[in-house]
């Protein structure tokens, strides 16, 4: 069993919930290999990178995806049939790369610049799942998300596991007690239960 946890737009393995969640998996679940690759903002790139990982782990595989990485994880949970704990998703990705387009865009925790053009726009809209699973999802929501319309991701993956709390941020305040049931639910999906 291995877990992968897809980071957000301009983010990197060293995000705040990317870090709690490999310690969380230190201490308490040290049998479960842990990858938090670092993704650039290019999708065609992202993608690539994504599905060669998923492609070199032996089964089962299990996804937490957090802002655009929860676009990510839902692509990669239709695409291989994978059980996915997305964190404030984005769901509105149309929207996402016009707000970024020609201008230099840095990570928040690297010094990496990037710079997005409406060619990245559409490569992003490429991998947008035609339809999706709502089993596959246990999806965490927060109204207080300043980034993201919470509404957008309920209506969105309707008929999934959704849990939404009042108040919060687009970090999803309170992240790490989710992380004993979310292990219990990858481990139900992967027994049948």
């Amino acid at each position: 069993m291995t877990l992968i946890y897809l980071h957000g737009f301009l983010s990197s393995p060293q995000s705040f919930k990317a870090k709690e969640v490999g310690d969380w998996l230190l201490h308490h679940r040290p049998d479960m290999p842990y990858h938090c690759p670092m993704l650039p903002p290019y999708p065609d790139q992202a993608f690539a990178q994504i599905t060669q990982l998923i492609e070199s782990l032996d089964d089962p595989v299990y996804l937490i995806g957090s802002s655009l990485g929860g676009f990510w994880a839902t692509v990669m949970a239709e695409r291989y049939q994978l059980p996915a704990l997305l964190v404030n998703p984005a769901v509105d990705v149309a929207g996402l790369i016009p707000r970024f387009e020609n201008q230099k865009l840095k990570n928040y925790h690297t010094e990496d610049t990037y710079w997005l053009t409406a060619e990245h726009s559409q490569q992003l809209l490429s991998y947008c799942p035609t339809k999706i699973n709502p089993s596959h999802y246990w999806v965490l929501l927060q109204t207080g998300d300043e980034t993201l319309d919470y509404r957008l991701a309920s209506t969105y993956y309707q008929g999934a596991r959704i849990t939404i709390e009042e108040g919060g941020d687009h970090s999803f305040q309170g992240f790490r007690r989710f992380l004993p049931e979310a292990i219990a639910w990858f481990e139900s999906k992967h027994s049948g239960a």
